[in-house]
């Protein structure tokens, strides 16, 4: 486990909280945007501002974080591919256990999936990574019938709803399409 850095926009420090169960504290920041905060087609900006509204609460076991972010999003829609910007607000509560409050095990695959605190800072980017990415929708669209691009030249549909190309002919029946133009060649040309 590598030791937190008290500077990090989203590590909390919980001195003043102390131990006490019962005792809490109330935090608003607003912190850039992580890396990768996010799906492939949606996400926020890299350093784009995160407003946080946090609530730290002493417990038995360690902390608990009860608290709410609010980003803007920047993606594509996946019919379209057209630019979407939207705004996320997502909740989200999670204990930070003490390192003492528990058999700690380096290595093993409980610590992996536990939040801990490290002398006395919790880091929040984890958390808040698992609550964003699971509050976006898994295909983005600009508006709910999109109805995306046109298979056969890219047109986008939402902007010529008219559009239309002359029916496909079968490649298995193109040779005998191509002899039926020949044929009325011939007949126009013998008039």
């Amino acid at each position: 486990m590598t030791a937190l850095d008290p500077r990090a926009p989203l590590v909390l420090d919980t001195r003043e909280l102390g131990r006490r169960a019962g005792s809490q504290t109330e935090v608003s920041r607003t912190v850039p945007a992580p890396a990768d905060l996010g799906i492939e087609v949606l996400s926020v900006p890299e350093g784009a501002p995160v407003e946080l509204d946090l609530r730290l609460e002493a417990v038995m076991e360690g902390v608990l974080v009860t608290g709410e972010a609010s980003a803007e999003l920047v993606g594509e829609c996946v019919r379209c591919l057209e630019e979407i910007r939207d705004e996320i607000v997502v909740n989200f509560q999670e204990l930070f256990v003490y390192d003492d409050s528990r058999d700690y095990h380096p290595g093993s695959e409980e610590e992996d999936e536990t939040n801990v605190v490290q002398d006395d800072l919790i880091d929040l980017e984890r958390v808040l990574r698992d609550a964003v990415v699971l509050a976006l929708p898994f295909q983005p669209l600009c508006r709910e019938d999109c109805p995306g691009l046109c298979p056969e030249c890219g047109v986008r549909l939402a902007d010529d709803p008219d559009h239309a190309h002359e029916a496909a002919i079968d490649p298995r029946w193109a040779a005998l399409a191509q002899l039926d133009k020949d044929s009325t060649a011939d007949s126009s040309g013998e008039d």
